[in-house]
């Protein structure tokens, strides 16, 4: 069976999702006074043209790498008090997760797994110790914990809540950003992975650097994120339910992989391996906030002959790297 937006996301649980993400919306807006304006967070870049706004936020492109970000946009420590007393993380955590957890470990966090394991064979990555950053309900260090294959397993999770949802999973939990996080060259580890988090950053950069901190020489880093140049977000724009108040920056293969080379890492392989993109758009339509009458082309595709050609089409996007769900990995040089 494919993975569907309703079994991760569903749809009897998500209207009082949506209210909790507009108090949340209002909640980052009531302290716009304190944001500041940004260069480029992919190459650095201090122009940039605009885009669109959404929600009260001003989205911007860079010229140079095409990264989209928001621009001025919450500080540090804007965002530290927001996530901390966020009602739509605790209802994710509280609501969705719980009831969406079975088909988020079968769908994704067991092949989320599977190929973290895979990429420590292909590259000869030792299995003594992983650590991820933004660990949200624990799902995945779960599941690698009961796999029995690292000796070492441990989940940052800044979020307080999310934070004791991992505790009391019986997780090794650091409760603070990485970029506090201090560590000894014994206390290394070998794999540092992150899913979904470096799009919600004030400073990417300083994110990158600081992964790369907690590396051994030789070992991986896997980052996971939204392609701001994949399907569903360049077709829907400011409609694109991943364009929200929370997602600050918004990479494409390129401009992360750049990000990531100027931050001395070598990468190895990218790819978006996303399965939703079509569907997404898709379920816009279906709901008449996304309109292909002048499309001829996207109607008979996610429509007129959906049945036959979607998941076709869905496949294509992830051969030619054009998926909204982004992967990279990269290695830190050997000393």
């Amino acid at each position: 069976m494919k993975l569907t937006e309703n079994q991760i996301r569903p749809v009897d649980l998500m209207v009082k999702q949506r209210i909790a993400a507009l108090t949340d919306a209002g909640r980052m807006l009531s302290r716009c006074g304190e944001f500041v304006h940004v260069d480029c967070p992919a190459c650095g870049q201090s122009s940039s043209n605009k885009k669109y706004e959404k929600n009260g936020m001003s989205y911007v492109e860079c010229p140079d790498c095409q990264t989209f970000y928001v621009n001025p946009r919450p500080p540090e420590e804007v965002l530290e008090w927001f996530y901390k007393g966020s009602p739509n993380y605790a209802y994710w955590n509280e609501v969705i997760f719980p009831a969406s957890e079975a088909a988020r470990l079968e769908r994704i966090f067991v092949p989320r797994v599977d190929r973290v394991l895979d990429l420590c064979n292909k590259y000869g990555i030792s299995t003594n110790s992983l650590i991820e950053i933004g660990a949200g309900f624990g799902t995945f260090c779960g599941e690698l914990k009961r796999r029995n294959i690292f000796s070492r397993v441990v989940a940052v999770e800044p979020t307080p809540d999310l934070a004791a949802t991992c505790r009391g999973r019986s997780m090794e939990v650091i409760e603070c950003p990485v970029e506090r996080i201090q560590l000894r060259d014994d206390e290394l580890f070998d794999v540092v992975v992150s899913f979904e988090v470096i799009e919600h950053l004030f400073n990417p950069k300083v994110f990158v650097a600081n992964m790369a901190r907690l590396l051994k020489p030789g070992g991986i880093i896997l980052l996971v994120c939204p392609n701001g140049k994949g399907f569903d977000v360049e077709t829907l724009g400011i409609l694109s339910n991943t364009v929200d108040h929370e997602h600050l920056n918004y990479f494409n293969p390129q401009s992360l992989g750049g990000l990531l080379e100027r931050s001395g890492l070598k990468v190895l392989e990218q790819s978006t391996p996303g399965k939703l993109d079509a569907e997404l758009v898709r379920n816009k339509v279906l709901d008449g906030e996304f309109d292909v009458g002048d499309q001829p082309f996207l109607k008979r595709l996610l429509i007129d002959e959906w049945e036959k050609l979607g998941e076709g089409f869905q496949d294509y996007l992830v051969e030619n790297g054009l998926s909204s769900n982004m992967w990279i990995v990269a290695r830190k040089p050997s000393a």
